[in-house]
């Protein structure tokens, strides 16, 4: 399914650090907006003809329910966006162009990085700006009863976003700045090791991690040496990491099972665009493979093989995996559209609602 657009308001901007301001956005109107749960996060459209992705940093926050309304939705969204200088546009259309009382267009909420409802604790590593979604992931924790720390790392005290709602929960939060102790200004240093907090995490622990590419190198590099199992790491990447020069793309075939079309890509296309250009949508959003988005399920190619001695068929498609949302277990049976190509030329087998 698509997701709606709305308009919202700019109710506030929040100064939190030199380089990261907080927007607030209400309905314009005064109504609520749609729920969602921590991890979500929302496409916004800006000045200048830019759309980004951002994690919806705070728990939600119920509207004021009606007599006898069952969902009462949200009052309010918030973002935090860093200034990026070297980036292409959007966070300085948004610093310097967005203004309280101005209407944006944003996408309704989705949720592709949610929390496990299976893990007996949360272990939540924050990068920089990557602590938007998790510190949303605090947040309704600490509503819900739920076990978790939340380590935060950052370059100093004055780069250390959201300071306040940090503090408001309490001892669970766990600082680490990059900066060496301060003995005039009587403040310590603090420091975490990684590799020591994933040793010593509690049984049934599930890890959350977000931040810039080199932060996040590093903890997947320490939970491989701990021996973390795959399937309780997560994690969300602002923009795909830095990959080696490859080769020409080759064109290559989707297959849509159930349906009998079989549609060819090219070279220059994407499965996403071959699919717009003959009236399916399918829902995109970052266009790179790190939101999940326009992730489908991989069917059976009951064109290549017949059936197997257990009745299901026996040749399957071949993904070239290039996203970075999906595990190696989830991309047996998944596939994200947007970036991912069938191998050699081959055929990609996908199921489309």
């Amino acid at each position: 399914m698509l997701a709606r657009t709305l308009t919202v308001r700019v109710s506030r901007r929040m100064l939190m650090t030199t380089d990261v301001t907080a927007f607030e956005l209400v309905h314009p109107w005064g109504r609520a907006l749609p729920g969602y749960r921590a991890g979500a996060h929302i496409d916004v459209y800006l000045p200048g003809g830019f759309m980004r992705q951002y994690s919806l940093a705070q728990a939600p926050v119920p509207a004021p329910a009606g007599p006898g309304a069952p969902d009462p939705g949200c009052a309010r969204y918030v973002i935090g966006v860093k200034r990026e200088p070297s980036g292409r546009g959007g966070s300085a259309s948004l610093h310097e162009r967005v203004q309280e009382g101005d209407l944006l267009a944003i996408s309704t909420p989705r949720n592709t990085f949610p929390l496990h409802p299976e893990a007996r604790h949360h272990l939540l590593l924050a990068g920089g700006i990557g602590l938007t979604p998790l510190l949303a992931m605090a947040q309704q924790l600490a509503r819900e009863g739920g076990a978790f720390t939340l380590c935060v790392f950052a370059r100093s005290r004055e780069h250390l976003a959201f300071a306040e709602e940090l503090v408001a929960l309490g001892p669970n939060v766990r600082r680490h700045f990059d900066e060496p102790a301060d003995p005039v200004a009587g403040s310590p240093a603090q420091r975490l090791d990684i590799a020591e907090l994933l040793r010593r995490a509690e049984p049934g622990t599930h890890l959350y991690l977000c931040g810039p590419a080199g932060f996040m190198r590093a903890v997947l590099d320490a939970a491989a040496q701990c021996h973390w199992p795959e399937a309780q790491v997560h994690l969300e990447y602002f923009a795909p990491p830095a990959a080696d020069a490859v080769g020409l793309d080759e064109p290559f075939t989707l297959v849509i099972a159930g349906r009998g079309i079989e549609l060819p890509v090219a070279a220059d296309q994407s499965a996403v665009d071959a699919l717009h250009d003959i009236g399916i949508d399918v829902p995109t959003s970052c266009s790179q493979g790190v939101c999940g988005t326009c992730v489908v399920p991989l069917a059976a190619d009951e064109t290549a093989g017949g059936m197997g001695a257990t009745g299901a068929t026996s040749a399957m498609s071949e993904p070239d995996h290039r996203d970075h949302c999906l595990t190696a277990t989830e991309r047996r049976a998944k596939v994200a559209l947007c970036c991912s190509r069938a191998r050699a030329g081959g055929r990609l087998v996908v199921a489309l609602a």
